[in-house]
């Protein structure tokens, strides 16, 4: 039996994380977050005034930010 504390949030569970979702999922900052989707490497869609991105969206980076490190070293 898994237990999670309401604050908590999944990968799984979620199909579209508010910008508040990502930051706490990436835990990266408000700034940071809107700066990536600025930039575009970090893909998001809009419905009426919300900023939403998926979890494909969150991969992807995630995966963009290990190929970084790995060119980097």
């Amino acid at each position: 039996m898994t237990t999670s504390t309401p604050d908590s949030v999944r990968l799984a569970d979620t199909q579209l994380y508010r910008v508040t979702d990502a930051m706490r999922v990436l835990r990266m900052s408000r700034t940071v977050i809107y700066e990536q989707i600025r930039t575009g490497r970090l893909r998001s869609v809009k419905q009426g005034r919300a900023r939403l991105i998926t979890p494909g969206a969150i991969r992807a980076y995630i995966a963009l930010l290990e190929k970084e490190a790995e060119e980097a070293a």
